[in-house]
């Protein structure tokens, strides 16, 4: 059934109207207040200083939008309500981008004097909204669009500074230059709205509340983003050697007890750096961290379609084989090949299939008394057990 002419004006009248302004504002708060939630979940938990920023401008946003609310439902015709109003964008603006910088990146000194540099700059712009030369008295409505234009044009020297500062020294680049492409949008709707067409285009202030909205939806989904690559990152910490990027002995252990649980045809190889306290005591330990990384990326280059390989301890490293078409004696021969051809060590290498009856611990044991026998025969082979 159609919808009326009269059903048709009446939704013309909400969206154009204040209600349809309210309610998409008050849409704004209900996203506002998903992000500030987790924004200071994320400070309690993490007490990191970007999400101090982060969780003030937030507050400051649902104070400017409750206050918009307000002025939309009872306007209230008042300089002191519209500098708080202007002042509170620009603050909002810099505690935000702010805090995405700072979640990222460690405020040096440097960054540190050109942030004092920036609250100097912006508290001279919102002053300025006070102090204007006497020529420029006028009748009252144009005054203040006189004594807000530093503010609203400064506001378009932030968002360049975010795209030229900020966006280059973080992650997530993508959703950073949307959210501050909408905020261009945004701003650029509004000084339409109020310097060229006086405010009479209610369609067009909509659009603005629109572009805002789906600005602030962008910033809860970079905010939880963030969260994700926070546990990914305590997650890999978790299982990951922090040097080699290899699996820890931890986490091999219950990839090797899982695949014997369900008697799967693997294999074991473990590895030993040849000469390498020897090493480590001539030419010290940051020489040691190098050719143990070296070692690390060949072993994992070798073996990352056919199974995986952690570092067992020191100077060890393990692998398992779960493909049970690949002959673990051939890829150990290629390491070790690699390895000496390569870097300045050698490797002695023990290689085991899992057998009926054994237990991982019997498996990765019988794999480590294969080295052992390599390595007291001469070094620099590959011994089968």
């Amino acid at each position: 059934m159609d919808s009326s002419p009269t059903d048709s004006m009446s939704w013309s009248a909400f969206w154009n109207g204040p209600l349809g302004a309210v309610f998409l504002y008050a849409m704004l708060l209900v996203i506002l207040a998903m992000t500030f939630i987790i924004s200071f979940r994320l400070l309690v938990n993490r007490r990191k200083i970007g999400y101090l920023s982060m969780v003030l401008a937030i507050f400051i946003m649902i104070v400017q939008n409750v206050q918009i609310i307000i002025r939309t439902l009872w306007p209230i015709d008042s300089d002191m309500q519209y500098f708080i109003e202007l002042s509170l964008k620009m603050l909002s603006f810099l505690l935000l981008h702010l805090g995405i910088y700072q979640l990222y990146n460690v405020t040096r000194k440097r960054d540190a004097f050109v942030l004092a540099v920036i609250g100097v700059v912006s508290l001279g712009v919102a002053l300025s909204y006070w102090y204007l030369p006497g020529w420029l008295d006028g009748v009252n409505g144009s005054m203040r669009l006189v004594q807000s234009l530093g503010i609203e044009l400064y506001m378009f020297l932030l968002i360049f500074s975010g795209f030229l500062l900020v966006n280059p020294r973080i992650g997530q680049n993508g959703k950073y230059q949307v959210l501050l492409t909408l905020a261009f949008f945004n701003q650029t709707i509004h000084m339409i709205d109020v310097y060229l067409l006086k405010g009479e285009q209610p369609t067009l202030r909509m659009l603005g509340i629109v572009a805002s909205f789906v600005c602030h939806t962008v910033l809860f989904l970079l905010i939880f983003e963030r969260i994700i690559e926070i546990m990914q990152a305590i997650y890999n910490s978790s299982i990951k050697d922090e040097l080699t990027k290899l699996y820890n002995r931890k986490y091999f252990y219950q990839r090797v007890n899982q695949h014997v649980r369900m008697r799967e045809p693997v294999s074991v190889i473990f590895i030993d750096i040849d000469n390498f306290k020897k090493l480590n005591d001539t030419k010290g330990h940051h020489t040691g961290d190098e050719v143990l990384m070296q070692v690390s990326h060949i072993v994992r280059e070798e073996t990352e379609d056919i199974g995986i390989c952690g570092r067992y301890g020191g100077e060890e490293i393990v692998v398992l084989i779960v493909d049970p078409e690949t002959d673990p004696r051939a890829v150990a021969e290629r390491i070790r090949a690699r390895v000496e051809a390569e870097t300045v060590v050698t490797v002695s290498m023990g290689s085991s299939k899992l057998r009926k009856g054994q237990t991982a611990d019997d498996l990765i044991k019988l794999a480590d008394e294969a080295m052992y026998q390599a390595k007291t025969t001469g070094k620099n082979k590959i011994v089968t057990l």
